[in-house]
């Protein structure tokens, strides 16, 4: 016989229509990522920005991302998570509309900036809105497939939509569709979402703010720097200053009642396991793609738009996969799932790792593969980790699970970077420097030469590189496979989505903490 109650928390056509609505900020700060690759050389002849000037138009929005997630996730708990979503959204919106009638290069990386600090309250907010809305496992469980699929897809996206966008129109086009989207938001959002905050936040801890950006960003600099660059001493400095601003975070956190991070989140070890396993997850992910981007493009060499284009087609099983691994957690061990996702990701890996200097099709499945496995693990341990946060304290656990997202994407280029830059360098002893530094640097060289002499320089270039890509893709199978051992033993326990029960009702409902709408 059904329980009155528990179909009474089920969530109905509004709450699913009211997430579908959650997927739009979703999508457009992940497309933000990616949607500048095809606007720099456009906004380069328009603006005129130095070089230093053009990498931070790339990386100031996602360095502020990612240095503000912890803070806003906190915030978010505070004041109403739905009202963090408002305000991002009109802040986003506001700097979408400034980027895109940029004058001047300061202009644009300021503008950045603030899309960066838009997306920091939009990301932690939507996850938590998600957590709230579905009380019900197993729909929780349904919704963060669907939104960790779109995260993913939004990434590819982003990069295509650029390239269509500025086959007709100005470069700021790539960012005046995130407008319409915001003004939408910010019409059905107050319709449709109800609020949901801490009954009992406590003070906010303001100097933990500052603390929180100095150990994240440091770390995320230098970890991406040592991809692009290799190892050098202010990157090195970058990472020990991170993680010493990091120790000196977390021994505030846990010496305060009103920390940014509380004690209470880390009592379930579902939680600190599920952000192990995330950080695992996206350090497979971009670790992976910083070789098949380079791959498309100097090795088949392909267009920009032509690879991009191609790169949407792991996309295909990606959509499949998270909703496949919802269902089978209904009726399988959650972590035997997740070890599952491993391993399809460690076979990803061994494929790109066969892959030669023209393998085209093998490197889209074993992309597709990689990344169908990894978006396992990610919707799995994403709503492990939400559910078993205590419901106040969704935005910080949302905010949580990205930073190590992003912490775990970072040390993936560095050190899978790392070790292909390593291989191809060695095979590439008594070259110029030029030729040796970078792929790219080989084909600026060859293209410079010309003739049978810059297709020789260009061969040996392209056979290093994928020698490099191809060690880089065993260590992540040996990563993967390690993970796939470890996370049964991690999450000993938790058992499937249909043996855990529907939350109740928060204690303190109201204004603090309103209930989702009963399905009408």
């Amino acid at each position: 016989m059904t329980n009155p109650a528990a179909s009474a928390r089920l969530a109905g056509r509004r709450e699913w229509t009211a997430f579908t609505v959650l997927l739009l900020p979703l999508l457009l700060v992940s497309m933000d990522v990616s949607v500048l690759y095809f606007a720099i050389p456009a906004i380069t002849r328009e603006l005129d920005p130095s070089a230093t000037q053009q990498l931070w138009i790339f990386d100031s929005y996602a360095f502020a991302l990612s240095g503000l997630l912890i803070t806003m996730g906190s915030l978010g708990d505070r004041i109403g998570r739905r009202k963090l979503l408002l305000i991002g959204a009109s802040a986003f919106g506001l700097a979408s509309v400034g980027a895109a009638y940029a004058t001047s290069a300061e202009m644009l990386i300021a503008c950045r900036v603030l899309l960066g600090v838009g997306g920091a309250t939009l990301m932690p907010s939507t996850l938590a809105l998600v957590r709230n809305l579905f009380r019900d496992a197993r729909q929780r469980a349904q919704a963060i497939a669907i939104w960790s699929g779109a995260m993913t897809g939004g990434i590819a996206l982003g990069s295509v939509m650029s390239g269509v966008m500025l086959n007709h129109f100005h470069w700021g086009s790539v960012f005046l569709i995130n407008v319409p989207a915001m003004l939408l938001l910010l019409v059905l959002v107050p319709v449709l979402v109800p609020e949901f905050k801490d009954p009992a936040p406590g003070r906010f801890d303001l100097p933990s703010v500052p603390l929180s950006m100095a150990a994240v960003l440091p770390l995320v600099y230098g970890l991406k720097e040592i991809a692009a660059e290799g190892l050098a001493p202010l990157h090195t400095a970058c990472v020990a200053v991170g993680l010493a601003f990091g120790y000196v975070f977390v021994r505030r956190q846990r010496g305060r009642d009103d920390a940014m991070v509380g004690r209470a989140l880390f009592r379930n070890r579902g939680f600190g396991a599920g952000i192990g396993l995330q950080t695992v997850s996206a350090f497979a992910m971009m670790g992976s793609a910083y070789f098949t981007t380079q791959y498309l493009q100097s090795v088949l060499g392909m267009g920009t738009l032509e690879a991009a284009l191609w790169s949407l087609a792991p996309s295909v099983a990606i959509g499949a996969a998270a909703p496949v691994a919802a269902a089978l957690a209904r009726t399988v061990d959650r972590s035997l799932v997740i070890a599952g996702g491993f391993l399809l990701g460690a076979a990803g890996f061994a494929l790109i790792g066969r892959v030669g200097t023209d393998s085209l099709w093998l490197l889209l499945v074993g992309a597709g593969v990689l990344a169908s496995g990894i978006v396992v693990v990610m919707s799995l341990v994403s709503d492990i980790a939400l559910g078993a946060a205590p419901a106040e304290k969704a935005g910080s656990a949302a905010s949580l699970l990205e930073t190590g997202a992003e912490f775990g994407g970072a040390l993936g280029m560095a050190v899978l970077g790392s070790l292909g830059t390593a291989v191809y360098r060695s095979d590439l002893v008594g070259a110029e420097p030029a030729v040796r530094e970078t792929l790219g640097g080989a084909v600026a060289t060859a293209g410079s030469l010309g003739g049978d002499a810059g297709q020789r320089v260009l061969d040996l270039a392209r056979e290093a590189f994928v020698h490099g890509m191809q060690y880089a893709a065993w260590g992540g199978t040996a990563l993967l496979l390690a993970a796939a051992a470890l996370a049964p033993v991690l999450l000993r326990g938790i058992g499937t989505t249909a043996a855990t029960p529907v939350e109740p009702e928060p204690e303190s409902a109201g204004a603090a903490a309103v209930p989702a709408p009963v399905a009408r």
